[in-house]
């Protein structure tokens, strides 16, 4: 167990009463609940006063319906096709592929409401703190109100790529419900509210802050905010995307791993490449469960897992067919081809590179081995229905690949080209020399063979010859495979709305923001609903 995880050891704390005999005894002395008078907060209760507003992140990354099939499940690198076991379930995922989701999806509602649970949690504990019914004093005030302050910012990160005109909610005594925003003014108070608390927040690089919203998750949350800026304000920032990723460059604190696979190991808390993360574990923080989703039911006999998969998810055959053969990335990122029994050694499924269709109405259903599985976190022999891998939000390849892009944009393609060299080294450890770009190169479109996929062709090609710097979001989706975040990089690079993959026609450039959820709509009367839903 890794109880040196400050937000598990979070979990286990604000879990203990919930699952003490002693907590059914109505005449046993309360000890969850303390009177503001007798409280007096110093560091070693800071767990306590911030657990709540990290918890909602275990269910929103990787939980089911959860912020990953949100960022995947629209793109061009994930589908989840019916199966001969099911899958259709009503056809949301249908929906999720083809852009034809309504304000009572699943997905984009689950990622509005685990947002707003961040925020109100945090508004609440910032009002105790600023009315002094939790009482702390000097720098640990200020360090913990701009925890607080980062944590309610990033969540606002999200919803701005993701929902776009939300509502701007920071006072917690406010009986009114808050007024909507636009997506202009949810960027700015963002950028704002982390620009302010980036003096106070923790810089510290150690056990103690792993899994905590520190100086340098604020300063990557800015990077990326302004690397989406022509996206969500209609002006790009460059400078300020460069800007920010040098403080965390030149800070020293991070590194590549010699390994990729290091920073997705079922311990993967000891990887320096990591700058924020989301703790989960097998036992105590049970909501990952995206192996489950993927995995044929028969892999549990190739990891001798305590839980049988439900098949699922795989890779598009097109994206995969992007990779270059010794590139090891795909490799480390998609399970494929002769599975064996972990006892026998005798081969009990195979995946392969291929999708008739997604099934339903658009051709044959794939059977349980059609397609590459999810394979980038590490799933260990005797996995059970839930993973103990720390999920990445940030990690330090992103950062150089942003600063290189923010170059590359503004003109300086051999300075890019010198950074995505540096991220691709480790992924070419018997061919050197196919690791090396020019700027040239980056300069060039995509490989990706877009267009519709029927029977494992292209039937109607389009190509990616015209995606503009196409090369450099080839590289995107070689590095950062199935870590929630294609959606976005295809709506910078104009692909959302414009291209055609598997069985994915292109739709509106107003599908790039999800709707305002039904409910949301119905409590708020100061909602008014997102263009073209």
């Amino acid at each position: 167990m890794r109880y040196t995880k400050i937000i598990l050891g979070i979990w286990i704390a604000l879990s203990a009463c919930l699952f003490a005999p002693s907590c059914t005894d109505l005449d046993e002395t309360v000890y969850s609940t303390l009177a503001a008078e007798d409280f007096q907060a110093t560091e070693d209760d800071l767990a306590s006063l911030l657990g709540p507003v990290y918890v909602p992140l275990r269910g929103m990354m990787m939980g089911w319906q959860g912020y990953y099939d949100v960022m995947e499940e629209p793109a061009d690198i994930v589908v989840t096709p019916v199966r001969p076991n099911g899958w259709y379930d009503g056809g949301t995922y249908h929906r999720m592929h083809r852009h034809e989701w309504t304000f009572t999806q699943w997905q984009p509602t689950n990622l509005w409401n685990n947002c707003f649970r961040v925020i109100n949690t945090a508004n609440r504990v910032i009002y105790q703190i600023e009315t002094d019914d939790i009482p702390i004093e000097g720098t640990l005030r200020d360090q913990t109100l701009a925890e607080l302050r980062g944590m309610r910012a990033w969540a606002y990160y999200i919803l701005v790529d993701s929902h776009g005109n939300v509502p701007i909610a920071t006072d917690f005594a406010d009986p009114d419900p808050p007024q909507q925003s636009t997506r202009e003014q949810v960027f700015q108070f963002v950028a704002d509210e982390l620009v302010e608390i980036i003096p106070d927040l923790n810089p510290e690089v150690s056990s103690a802050t792993y899994g905590r919203y520190t100086r340098w998750a604020a300063y990557a949350t800015l990077a990326k905010l302004y690397l989406n800026a022509e996206v969500y304000i209609g002006a790009a920032h460059w400078d300020k995307v460069i800007e920010y990723c040098d403080e965390i460059i030149n800070s020293g604190n991070y590194i590549l791993e010699p390994e990729y696979k290091t920073s997705f190991l079922t311990e993967n808390e000891i990887s320096q490449e990591i700058i924020w993360s989301v703790p989960y574990d097998d036992v105590l923080a049970t909501q990952w469960n995206q192996h489950m989703k993927t995995l044929n039911p028969n892999h549990r006999l190739v990891l001798n897992m305590e839980a049988q998969p439900w098949g699922g998810s795989c890779g598009v055959p097109q994206f995969i067919d992007t990779y270059h053969p010794d590139d090891t990335r795909k490799e480390d990122t998609w399970i494929m081809g002769p599975q064996y029994h972990h006892q026998t050694g005798e081969q009990v499924l195979y995946y392969d590179n291929y999708l008739p269709s997604i099934g339903g109405d658009f051709g044959d259903i794939p059977t349980m081995e059609n397609g590459y599985r999810h394979g980038k976190y590490e799933i260990r022999e005797g996995a059970r229905w839930a993973l103990s891998n720390d999920f990445v939000l940030f990690r330090y390849a992103d950062v150089l690949m942003m600063k290189a892009e923010a170059l590359l944009r503004s003109g300086n393609a051999d300075e890019a080209a010198a950074l995505v060299t540096e991220v691709r080294q480790r992924a070419f450890p018997d061919n050197p020399d196919e690791a090396v770009v020019t700027g040239s190169d980056l300069l060039q479109g995509s490989s990706y063979n877009y267009g519709w996929y029927l029977n494992g062709e292209v039937v109607d090609p389009e190509g990616g010859d015209d995606i503009e710097f196409g090369r450099f979001l080839d590289e995107l989706g070689w590095e950062f495979a199935l870590e929630a975040r294609r959606r976005q990089d295809i709506i910078r690079f104009g692909v959302f709305h414009t291209k055609t993959w598997l069985n994915h026609h292109p739709t509106s450039i107003e599908k790039a923001i999800f709707p305002i959820p039904e409910a949301a709509m119905l409590t708020n009367p100061n909602l008014e609903q997102n263009p073209g839903y």
